[in-house]
């Protein structure tokens, strides 16, 4: 069986990718979670971060590698359709490497409702963007996904998003505030989430980096005792 390394459920967008993205598929793993605090992912990490994902002796250890790997070993992962897969490969892959504003501003805090001390252009580009590209792919494959009617990869992809979203309050249009509830409605997702509220740690990088950005107008986790 799969064994996958992730962090806090409640900061981690990288660890949530290929995790929800398993618990879609029905493709069974073992979950092993170390909070960023002991950042011991060395022992089972080769880049020393998460996720990574074990099966017997191969080890990957970056999430687009993840899926790829499930991909070729498990139907259903990428799009059948020739056009709509080649569309959500790039999609995934701009979301991989791009949005660095986003990310730098809106870092995945699953448990807080904030509002940010500024949006700057530069943000604010980066959030007509994922609208766009939401957008394109509904209209493109029909939806409710991005590539069509399963959740695939991209979906997997940009999943944290839509608790970025829900985090800071961010607008998009209705095409993409829709698909971005559509995802949050998962039962994966809401497992997710909560399971991110009853974790007992909080990160001290990832709350500074909230509190340089915005203010915390409500905190839906259990405290810290």
């Amino acid at each position: 069986m799969y064994a996958l390394f992730i962090a806090n459920k409640n900061y981690s967008s990288w660890s949530l990718r290929p995790w929800i993205l398993m618990q879609q598929h029905a493709i069974p793993f073992e979950e092993h979670l170390s909070a960023f605090e002991s950042r011991p992912f060395r022992e089972f990490s080769p880049s020393g971060r998460v996720p990574c994902l074990h099966d017997e002796g191969t080890v990957v250890w970056d999430s687009l590698a993840i899926i790829e790997y499930l991909a070729e070993r498990h139907a259903g992962v990428w799009p059948a359709d020739p056009q709509a897969r080649a569309w959500a490969r790039c999609a995934a892959a701009e979301m991989h490497s791009g949005f660095g504003v986003l990310r730098q501003y809106c870092g995945m805090n699953c448990g807080v409702r904030v509002r940010l001390h500024d949006l700057p252009t530069s943000l604010k580009q980066d959030i007509a963007r994922i609208d766009e590209l939401w957008a394109d792919g509904l209209a493109r494959f029909g939806g409710p996904f991005l590539a069509g009617t399963e959740f695939t990869a991209v979906d997997a992809f940009f999943a944290p998003v839509a608790f970025r979203i829900n985090t800071y309050g961010l607008k998009l249009g209705p095409a993409a505030a829709a698909y971005a509830q559509c995802l949050l409605s998962l039962p994966a997702m809401q497992r997710w989430y909560a399971e991110a509220l009853r974790e007992p740690w909080r990160d001290v990088a990832h709350e500074d980096e909230l509190k340089q950005y915005g203010n915390c107008v409500e905190d839906k986790r259990l405290p810290v005792t």
